[in-house]
């Protein structure tokens, strides 16, 4: 097993992965940026090194010092989180080169996963059902028209190196068609240097379910089930819960067993996710994207197949076999997660920074964690991404879940700064939540609507 692993991230994500680290007696190092000299990740991590200045391009995206930073304190190996580097080639190759593990797929794969227009290409081959959509890199507003003249209208426009809700937008009509493309090229340049696009049809309104799947380097690949991300708002994720309620048995082997083949198509290794949207009506589904990392949404997962996946993630990349087959995985029960951010839902959900003055976490019985990296006093910095906790829940049914969370969003008391608790807690005792009948759409077009007509 590693000596000691680097952790390439910040927040709730880096104490996660320093946890599991420690548990499994692996060291761990630190970095932060100016900005985060008194995170709780730096205090927790055995060894801590600062890597730049409180801009994320000149820290957390910063290569060179990071990689500096490994050599330094003579970690072995990388973990990325997610965000950040997590889904970039180029670091997971500088590692390569420099004889330090990257603890994901390697660089290979995530130029062919995480590229969408490679994926869609790759995912044909595996025979898994993809959207209709553009063959290759769409670079100009007179082929984004014909393309779409093609497909038909609705289209969805996406950033082909994208992800996090970036370089995406929804497009019902031609005249919608340029200003759209324009602005999502913008900013998928913007946001990942990399302006090419792709266009396929919109399935909408739909569920968003995706597999966590796990590979290692001896062959085996293995899912441990579906995740329900249909709550989302500019398709960022809000809540998140396993096992859906919009498919049964048989969709879900079928599902399962397409991400499954997706991963074992590319030899895939460490932990990912295979993304997919359900269309109800006809109750097919088609692949939308692989995200070759760990993701925010996994301590659902966690909880209903009892499997630590972050331990995994650490355990594959050392080179060890996966620790259960597939025969081996059971799941159990209902896990819901809802994502705890400093903004204000009110006003147009504004990011909320500050000192948290007092603070108060859920706790007490069985089936309830908060991965988070908040304390009384620490200031919240305003330069990165606004999520500051997860409250997760798992009950022996879904309306046990439900009340759980309801009890554990009553109980969470932040003082100093907004939160969405709030939001969160009116959302998850929605009818059309608890019923669970929702879609990609409910969101925006249902609960916002009437939410934002309240005092």
């Amino acid at each position: 097993m590693f000596n000691k692993i680097l952790i390439a991230n910040r927040g709730e994500i880096a104490v996660r992965i320093i946890r599991a680290a420690r548990e499994l007696g692996v060291g761990t190092v630190a970095i932060y940026s100016t900005a985060d000299r008194d995170a709780l990740h730096v205090h927790l991590a055995d060894e801590a090194i600062c890597v730049g200045p409180a801009r994320s391009t000149e820290s957390y995206l910063n290569m060179n010092n990071i990689l500096s930073a490994a050599v330094a304190t003579g970690a072995q190996a990388i973990h990325p989180g997610f965000g950040f580097l997590s889904e970039n080639s180029k670091f997971a190759r500088l590692c390569e080169e420099m004889n330090i593990k990257f603890i994901g797929p390697s660089a290979k794969v995530m130029d062919m996963m995480g590229d969408k227009i490679n994926a869609r290409a790759e995912m044909i081959k595996a025979g898994v059902p993809v959207t209709p959509g553009s063959e290759g890199e769409v670079h100009t507003t007179d082929e984004a028209v014909k393309i779409a003249e093609e497909i038909g209208y609705p289209i969805m426009l996406k950033a082909s190196a994208g992800g996090g809700g970036k370089g995406i937008r929804k497009v019902n009509t031609v005249e919608e068609l340029v200003p759209a493309f324009e602005a999502a090229q913008a900013e998928a340049q913007a946001a990942f240097g990399n302006g090419a696009m792709f266009i396929e049809r919109m399935i909408f309104p739909a569920r968003h379910i995706e597999v966590q799947i796990l590979g290692d380097s001896h062959g085996n690949v293995i899912h441990l089930g579906e995740r329900d991300c249909s709550l989302q708002r500019n398709n960022q994720k809000v809540l998140e819960e396993s096992p859906s309620v919009a498919i049964g048995h048989t969709l879900r082997n079928e599902i399962t067993s397409a991400a499954v083949k997706a991963a074992q198509h590319v030899s895939y290794e460490n932990a990912g996710t295979i993304e997919f949207l359900l269309d109800e009506s006809s109750g097919k589904f088609y692949f939308m994207e692989m995200n070759t990392r760990v993701q925010v949404e996994h301590p659902v997962t966690e909880f209903v197949s009892g499997v630590d996946i972050v331990k995994e993630q650490i355990r594959v990349a050392n080179g060890n076999e996966l620790s259960v087959k597939q025969e081996d995985v059971t799941f159990s029960g209902h896990a819901i997660e809802c994502r705890i951010n400093a903004e204000n839902p009110k006003f147009n959900f504004a990011p909320s920074p500050g000192k948290i003055t007092n603070l108060f976490l859920p706790g007490g019985g069985v089936g309830l964690r908060v991965d988070s990296a908040m304390y009384s006093g620490y200031t919240i910095p305003p330069y990165y991404d606004s999520m500051i906790a997860k409250v997760i829940v798992h009950g022996e049914n879904r309306f046990e879940a439900l009340m759980k969370m309801q009890r554990a969003l009553l109980e969470f008391d932040v003082e100093g700064v907004t939160t969405n608790v709030d939001f969160q807690l009116e959302l998850i005792s929605d009818p059309h939540v608890v019923a669970g009948d929702y879609d990609t759409s409910f969101l925006g077009n249902v609960f916002l609507p009437e939410y934002q007509k309240e005092d």
